[in-house]
């Protein structure tokens, strides 16, 4: 009989997911060297060869496929196991890791965050500024147990066996434009159309944002952006928009009450908008992550 370790299990689905034993150190915390060295013992537990080489990564054999199925399940029942028996006790406590894109977790998490620290001082809260397209795999494997992450109108996100989305907020896409600009001297709608020639600042390739500024532009003014100006980090959009004249299309979540060196407007030709959404795995949901899920949600309605 095999005895099973967890830990050199979750190494191994890691590698099903990211397909480098680099990509799965730099998840993990681990050395490639320490990732190797725990992937060979599994081996030898087993009496199989569970990986092969694949160009410049690695692959599952029909073997490590197998395994890697089952450790699914065993991983699965023990965090269902941790769960059942966090809220046998009726104490909250345990360490509860939250990441979400950056007005996300500004607005929303760090509060949540704040507020769990006084609620339940026994809750470790770890929160990480990352893009839902970086946080799936690590949610599906145990790295990572709340994403709040964003889709938008005519794009939605692919939605993953294994985990569950659950609707937080929805918010209107805002024009911003320098006050300089012609077309800030009213206070109405502006047209897309009519921004044709004009230099925008986005979120990087890739991303959900920049892929909605684009299709946006394509769709509801017929013609390509010259996204010139590429961030993760609103902040750095706005100011690119004060300082240069860019123009950007952001949510409300990310735009400040009041800044006379911003002129922000509705889109003309249509109501633009964006969801946030909470991601988890499906399975039992253990106390510590419950309060924070709650607090999330009470935060959006005070920003709501």
């Amino acid at each position: 009989m095999i005895d099973f370790d967890l830990r050199r299990l979750r190494v191994l689905r890691e590698v099903e997911e990211r397909g480098t034993l680099a990509a799965v150190a730099a998840a993990l915390g681990y050395s490639p060297s320490a990732v190797s060295q725990q992937l060979s013992v599994l081996e030898r537990e087993v009496g199989a060869r569970l990986l092969e080489k694949a160009g410049r990564g690695v692959r599952l054999t029909d073997a490590g496929r197998l395994l890697a199925q089952h450790a699914r399940i065993l991983l699965a029942a023990a965090e269902a196991a941790a769960a059942d028996l966090a809220s046998l006790s009726g104490e909250v406590r345990g360490t509860v890791r939250a990441g979400g894109l950056q007005s996300a977790a500004r607005r929303l998490l760090v509060p949540a965050a704040a507020r769990l620290m006084l609620e339940h001082p026994l809750v470790r809260v770890e929160v990480s500024e990352l893009e839902l397209e970086q946080t799936l795999p690590g949610l599906r494997l145990g790295a990572v147990d709340l994403v709040v992450g964003d889709e938008y109108d005519g794009q939605p996100r692919p939605r993953p066996a294994g985990l569950c989305f659950a609707p937080l907020h929805e918010e209107p896409l805002k024009l911003v434009l320098s006050p300089a600009h012609p077309l800030a001297r009213g206070e109405g709608p502006v047209a897309l159309a009519s921004l044709r020639e004009e230099v925008w600042v986005a979120s990087a390739a890739g991303t959900g944002h920049h892929t909605m500024v684009v299709g946006t532009c394509r769709t509801l003014g017929g013609y390509e952006p010259d996204v010139r100006h590429r961030s993760n980090d609103a902040e750095i959009q706005l100011e690119l928009v004060r300082t240069t004249g860019a123009v950007g299309l952001l949510p409300v979540l990310t735009l400040p009450a009041a800044d006379a060196a911003l002129a922000i407007r509705d889109v003309a030709e249509a109501d633009v908008r964006r969801r946030l959404v909470a991601v988890t795995r499906e399975g039992p949901t253990a106390p510590a992550l419950r309060a924070l899920l709650e607090a999330v949600t009470d935060q959006v309605r005070r920003v709501g």
